[in-house]
């Protein structure tokens, strides 16, 4: 794909329209696993597809999501091996993050590494890397790190997990949903207040008893519901599992906390360590989780990506999709 000017939208805005292509056909893994990596740590990975295809590996979103089935539809099976897993703690991988489970073995610099572990252990050279929000800061950093393994970026709902994109979703959104945000905001003391993150992490990680944990994951999940809500609005079942609720609210928690262990700015200043990587930023217009000037300040610094605006929220919608799709179909015909 040819270099772009920096900072050109490359589609002005893309609507929902009938015609447009939508998710490919379900299918299921080929072969799936637990991948030890020591230390009790082992994460689950399948692989999908054509085993003789373009590898492509998928980056969950939260963190902490953990991989779903829609994940691989997004790629043509005739064209791709496509490799899924979950990060650490999250899905399927073990030990799953409950309550009072260790997370010091869980910081972005692991989930790194992993990724190579996996990488080396499917016998992969190099891959298209297809990231969500918080996948999408992990596949930049990981690009960066390792820019010779990665063929391209397919990248949706652009996150880069900065101090003010951590602020903004938990503080300053609450301007677009007062009600919601106010009962987030009381659920922690008084005195914590000016640091919802902060307080929500003592609660969910420091010697708080389990109800006190549970409430807070509770809390804490119902404004990540009401701030990203599902393209249809309706609520997000996955935070109907009290398991899910406090796997997720301390693994999001743990890494928003320590800014994901990353310098402000990181992946803006060390941008030119993807040059030559072709690179698709596709985001809503509508999107209040992260919005649209995170993925327009990636596109003025990347010059081999295309920004992408479509017509839909965080959480994404049928515009979304037929870009990514689109973007996919694109990058299975490069070497």
């Amino acid at each position: 794909m040819p270099s772009q000017p920096r900072g050109r939208l490359c589609s002005a805005l893309v609507r929902q329209t009938d015609g447009m292509p939508g998710l490919f056909p379900r299918i299921e893994p080929q072969q799936s696993g637990l991948l030890d990596l020591g230390s009790g740590q082992r994460i689950y990975w399948e692989v999908c597809g054509n085993p003789d295809g373009k590898p492509a590996v998928v980056l969950h979103g939260g963190p902490g999501s953990g991989c779903t089935e829609g994940a691989r539809r997004v790629f043509d099976p005739a064209a791709y091996r496509i490799v899924l897993f979950d990060q650490r703690g999250a899905g399927r991988s073990l030990p799953r993050v409950g309550p009072f489970t260790d997370l010091s073995a869980n910081t972005t610099s692991h989930l790194l590494a992993d990724m190579d572990t996996l990488r080396e252990f499917l016998g992969i050279e190099r891959w298209v890397v297809r990231g969500v929000s918080w996948g999408v800061t992990l596949g930049l950093v990981y690009a960066q790190a390792h820019a010779d393994r990665v063929v391209a970026m397919v990248l949706s709902s652009v996150a880069m997990t900065r101090p003010k994109d951590i602020h903004w979703l938990y503080h300053e959104v609450g301007r677009f949903y007062p009600e919601a945000w106010h009962r987030f905001r009381r659920g922690v003391p008084e005195a914590e207040r000016d640091d919802l993150v902060g307080a929500y992490h003592r609660l969910l990680h420091d010697q708080s008893e389990l109800k006190v944990r549970e409430r807070a994951a509770k809390d804490w999940c119902a404004w990540e519901d009401a701030a990203s809500p599902m393209p249809d609005g309706a609520p997000n079942p996955r935070y109907d599992d009290p398991a899910f609720r406090m796997s997720f609210a301390r693994t999001v928690t743990h890494y928003f906390h320590h800014q994901a262990w990353l310098a402000e700015s990181q992946i803006l200043n060390d941008a030119g360590r993807l040059a030559g990587i072709p690179g698709v930023l596709i985001h809503g217009r509508s999107d209040l989780g992260g919005p649209l000037d995170v993925a327009w300040e990636l596109a003025q610094v990347w010059p081999d990506a295309e920004l992408q605006v479509v017509d839909t929220g965080h959480t994404g919608g049928d515009a979304m999709t037929a870009a990514t799709v689109e973007a996919t179909n694109r990058f299975a015909i490069l070497a």
